[in-house]
């Protein structure tokens, strides 16, 4: 397998990919611009032999839909080829209230959405098949992974039809994720993880236990790492709308200490599980964070 090295890499920075326009561009410059490979030979395992039946998942295709077993048992269940069982994949990206945030040229879900955008489109060069599933404190959109023509622009039309929601709680979506997956695979969730950290944890860990691969993606932007507040703010709470005004000096050294906390707990925890975790800094370019994930792909290849 071949990585590209990064002197490869074209500097894709959060200022030129939010000129870029359509998602479906982003996605396409992002992969196209350095990716030659990502885990195995892209044609392994691929036939058009029935393979097994599964439950109907919202977002499956009507046609794959078997109706002679609808009409025995009146149940609705979908026919898998091995075409279908090569690699399934799941992204889920935190489209909660605090998702809004920006404080650069692209706010945190304009950021997650670009990186969605472009692991599904990278999966599907791959020939793998990507799911997607978009949640607050429940899911406001899932598409089951699919490598049937045309599922790529289902899912690059979801993602530019998210917007900032509720709150957050992943509890019940990693719940339904965990229920929808009945083999193993790839789950790969973009998030600011502003959430309970035991119910994070638990959620993916039980994913984990399963057998699937588990990659985290902790979106925050720069404002959040950094706090580079330096006169009275007003500060508002973007899930539950309240507001408090602060001096941002008195504040600095406490808010700092419980960030660097809060990472350092998913960082300790989730590695502890078996969970891949990268935090993803808005200010960053995304080529650095697809070149981490192939890199780790590549070492379990």
């Amino acid at each position: 397998m071949r990585v590209s090295r990064p002197g490869e890499l074209r500097f894709l920075d959060p200022a030129v990919i939010a000129r870029l326009g359509r998602l479906e561009l982003r996605a396409r410059t992002i992969v196209e611009g350095f990716l030659s490979g990502l885990h195995r030979s892209p044609l392994k395992g691929f036939s058009a032999e029935f393979a097994e039946y599964r439950q109907y998942l919202p977002g499956d295709d009507l046609a794959t839909i078997d109706w002679k077993v609808f009409a025995r048992s009146d149940r609705f269940v979908v026919r898998m080829h091995e075409e279908d069982t090569n690699l399934k994949g799941y992204l889920l990206l935190d489209v909660s209230g605090s998702m809004g945030y920006g404080s650069g040229s692209l706010t945190k879900l304009q950021y997650g959405c670009t990186l969605a955008a472009s692991l599904a489109y990278l999966m599907q060069k791959q020939r793998d098949a990507a799911g997607l599933v978009t949640f607050d404190h429940d899911i406001r959109a899932m598409l089951a992974p699919s490598t049937r023509p045309g599922h790529l622009s289902a899912v690059l039309h979801a993602l530019e039809s998210a917007t900032p929601a509720e709150r957050t709680d992943s509890s019940r979506p990693l719940s339904r994720v965990a229920d929808a997956m009945r083999a193993r695979g790839l789950v790969v969730m973009i998030s600011d993880l502003l959430d309970d950290p035991s119910t994070v944890v638990r959620g993916l860990r039980s994913l984990r236990v399963r057998g699937s691969d588990v990659l985290v993606f902790h979106v925050l932007d720069a404002d959040e790492l950094t706090f580079p507040f330096d006169r009275p703010v007003r500060f508002r709470d973007l899930e539950t709308d309240s507001e408090i005004v602060a001096n941002p000096g008195d504040i600095r050294k406490g808010y700092l200490e419980t960030m660097n906390a809060l990472v350092a707990r998913y960082r300790q925890e989730l590695g502890g599980a078996g969970i891949e975790y990268q935090i993803a800094d808005t200010s960053k370019p995304l080529d650095q964070l697809l070149l981490t994930y192939l890199s780790a792909r590549a070492r379990k290849a």
